[in-house]
């Protein structure tokens, strides 16, 4: 992988942050899978690096959090005695999206449980500033999460969807309908009106089209846990720092103002490992 050129380094990371698989990858630009999976681990974790140093002090007048699901090497219902909860099964990607400037300031990889949501809030708390509305579904675990984090100073509401009933019968290859939405204080003063999950949400299509381990009923699944965390960290980075957001006409990062300009997929590709 030292033999590879920047240049030849976006090219694969282009490819892959559109969606492409590894072996897609590989056909499309000629470097090896093996090379390719080096260079996503390496990237990755420099890209993480680089968020962490990055996305910082950031003021923002509200924040959407959600959790999308993915597996890694089998899902929940195939696992054996033998094998480790914490390596295999299913492991939840927790987002937060500030609506305003569509900047994803943190993430986490994990288990959908509470020690996650903890980790999760926590760290995310860290690098806002001032006080934010915060707006959740109704997971219990968030509830404590944002209380350990920033106790009673935030605005924090919850939306409560409620679903039509699934026919018995064959399986289900798209969401429950929502039949109805219900906007609940938890604490705080919140704005009811703007107390949504909606942009998070649609924030999940962008990552299942942007990360082909995410796309649902094909064999595109992360087979480590590491390779998973890498995979998102380098989607957010160009999430965030590269990809021009349509209606922002310039890239979360800069509207947010946690960068001063548009990156390129050469200096993300040149991040520092």
């Amino acid at each position: 992988m030292a033999r590879l050129t920047t240049e030849r380094k976006a090219q694969v990371i282009g490819a892959l942050v559109e969606g492409a698989s590894i072996r897609s990858t590989e056909r499309m630009t000629g470097v090896h899978r093996d090379t390719i999976t080096k260079l996503v681990l390496r990237t990755g974790r420099a890209c993480e690096r680089l968020m962490d140093e990055e996305i910082r002090h950031v003021r923002c007048e509200q924040l959407q959090l959600d959790e999308i699901w993915c597996f890694v090497g089998k899902k929940k219902a195939q696992l054996k005695a033998q094998d480790s909860p914490a390596e295999v099964g299913d492991f939840w990607t927790w987002v937060a999206l500030d609506p305003d400037s569509k900047l994803v300031p943190h993430h986490h990889v994990g288990k959908r449980d509470a020690g996650s949501a903890v980790d999760f809030v926590r760290d995310l708390s860290k690098r806002i500033e001032g006080r934010v509305q915060v707006s959740t579904d109704k997971l219990a675990a968030y509830r404590e999460a944002i209380h350990l984090a920033w106790g009673r100073n935030v605005d924090y509401g919850r939306i409560v969807k409620r679903y039509a009933g699934e026919p018995l019968g064959s399986g289900r290859y798209s969401p429950p309908k929502v039949v109805a939405a219900e906007r609940e204080i938890v604490w705080g003063t919140p704005d009811v009106d703007r107390i949504s999950t909606s942009h998070v949400e649609r924030n999940n299509l962008t990552m299942r089209m942007g990360m082909r381990r995410f796309t649902r009923l094909t064999n595109g699944f992360s087979k480590r846990v590491d390779n998973l965390r890498a995979a998102v960290a380098l989607h957010f980075a160009h999430y965030n720092f590269v990809r021009v957001h349509r209606t922002l006409k310039t890239t979360p990062a800069v509207a947010a103002g946690v960068a001063d300009r548009r990156w390129t997929l050469e200096e993300l590709a040149g991040v520092p490992y």
